[in-house]
C-alpha cells in the first residue's frame, strides 16, 4: 500500500485535529472541518488504509483515531510547517536572558529554561555544563565598588563563576591588573585536584601585601571549581502538564512527574552533548526510559564558542504542537549562545 498524496493529507488533517483539541478524530470531523474535495465515506476508507499502515490508531472508546509514533514521526520529518514567533514572542526572548546573571552560565542557563516552559506550556528540561575536571582558562578581578571585588573565573568548557571579595580600602586599578596577572600564572590551566599546597603557598607570597584577596580567592576557588559530580539537571514548570486533559487521569500524571522528578533518567533522556545545533525529537516509544513512551523530548546543544556546554528542551506528551515548540526553542538556544559568547568573550 503507498502512501500517496490524499492519505498524506488525511494524516496531517488527523494530526493537526488532534495536536489541537486531544480528541479522537473521526471521518467526518476531516471531512467538515478540512475541505480536502472528497466525501466522508473515502476518508474512511483511507483512514482504514492509514491505521493497517500503522500511521494512526484506533481508540476502543471512540470511533475515532488518533496518531501513532509513527504518523507523528512523518509529520515531523516530512508534514510539519514552523509556526513563526510573534514580535512579543521575539522580544521577550531576547530581553528576558540579558542581564540575567552577571557573568554566570548556570544562571542564564536557568533563565532560559523558565523562558522556554513559560512560552510553550510545557515541561523545559536543562542539563547545565558540569564544573567536573574542568580546569581554569583565564581569571579576572574587577572594581565593583570601594570594598567590593568581583572574582571571575572562566573554565575551558566555558563555565564562568564568579564571587565578590570584601576589601577594607580601596585598590586602585593598576594593582588590580598586576593582581589578576598573578592569578593568571599561577592557576591558569589548572584543575582543583591540581592546586595543591605548593601551589598555595605560592600564591600567598605573590600575594603578601594582599592578604584580604588572597583570603577571598581561595575558598572562591574551591566553591566555584569542586561542585557537583555531574552536570546539575534543572526542570522547570512540570505543573503545565495538566494543561494537557489526558493527564487529569491520575496515574498517567503522577507517572509523569515521577519520571520528570528523576534527575538521572531526565539526564539520560537529553543525551550526551555532542557537537550539533540541529534539534532532536524523540516521540514516544522512541524513548528508551519507560515512562517516557508516551512523551515527546524536543532538544538542542547550547554552546560557548563552537564548544557544547549542555542540552536544553521540552518534555510533554506526543501531542504536544511541534511546529511551535521548534521555533520557540530555536530562538531560545541562539539567544542563550549569544548571550554566553558575550560574557565569554567580555573576559577571554
Amino acid at each position: 500500500m503507498e502512501m500517496d498524496e490524499r492519505k498524506i493529507k488525511i494524516l496531517q488533517a488527523i494530526i493537526t485535529d488532534y495536536i489541537n483539541n486531544g480528541e479522537p478524530v473521526g471521518s467526518r470531523t476531516i471531512a467538515k472541518k478540512y475541505d480536502l474535495g472528497i466525501s466522508s465515506a473515502t476518508i474512511r476508507n483511507e483512514m482504514s488504509d492509514l491505521e493497517e499502515m500503522g500511521y494512526i490508531e484506533h481508540i476502543h472508546t471512540s470511533s475515532g483515531r488518533k496518531p501513532s509514533d509513527k504518523g507523528y514521526r512523518l509529520y515531523v520529518d516530512r508534514l510539519m510547517e514552523l509556526t513563526k514567533l510573534s514580535s512579543e514572542e521575539e522580544y521577550m526572548i531576547k530581553n528576558h536572558l540579558i542581564n540575567a546573571a552577571l557573568y554566570e552560565v548556570d544562571k542564564i542557563v536557568k533563565q532560559a529554561t523558565q523562558m522556554l516552559s513559560l512560552l510553550t506550556n510545557l515541561t523545559s528540561i536543562v542539563k547545565a555544563p558540569s564544573v567536573q575536571k574542568s580546569c581554569i582558562k583565564y581569571i579576572q578581578l574587577m572594581n565593583l565598588d570601594s570594598i567590593s571585588i568581583l572574582f571571575v573565573i572562566i573554565t575551558d568548557s566555558g563555565i564562568i563563576k564568579n564571587n565578590v571579595i570584601k576589601v577594607s580600602k580601596p585598590i586602585g586599578t593598576a594593582t588590580i591588573e598586576k593582581l589578576t596577572n598573578i592569578l593568571n600564572l599561577r592557576l591558569g590551566k589548572l584543575t582543583i585536584e591540581q592546586i595543591n599546597l605548593e601551589v598555595i603557598n605560592n600564591l600567598k607570597s605573590d600575594l603578601v601585601f594582599y592578604e584580604e584577596i588572597f583570603a577571598g580567592i581561595i575558598p572562591a576557588l574551591y566553591d566555584s571549581l569542586s561542585g557537583v559530580e555531574s552536570s546539575e539537571v534543572y526542570i522547570q514548570g512540570a505543573a503545565n502538564i495538566f494543561n494537557y486533559p489526558e493527564y487529569n487521569n491520575i496515574t498517567k500524571a503522577r507517572e509523569f512527574l515521577v519520571l520528570v522528578d528523576n534527575k538521572e533518567s531526565i539526564s539520560s533522556l537529553l543525551g550526551a552533548n555532542d557537537n550539533t545545533s540541529k534539534i532532536t525529537i524523540k516521540i514516544g516509544g522512541e524513548n528508551f526510559v519507560e515512562c517516557a513512551r508516551e512523551c515527546s523530548i524536543i532538544t538542542a546543544v547550547y554552546s560557548a564558542s563552537g564548544i557544547p556546554l549542555g542540552s536544553i528542551g521540552v518534555i510533554g506528551p506526543t501531542r504536544i504542537p511541534y511546529g511551535k515548540v521548534i521555533s520557540v526553542l530555536t530562538e531560545v538556544v541562539k539567544e542563550l549562545n549569544d548571550n554566553i559568547a558575550q560574557i565569554y568573550d567580555d573576559h577571554r
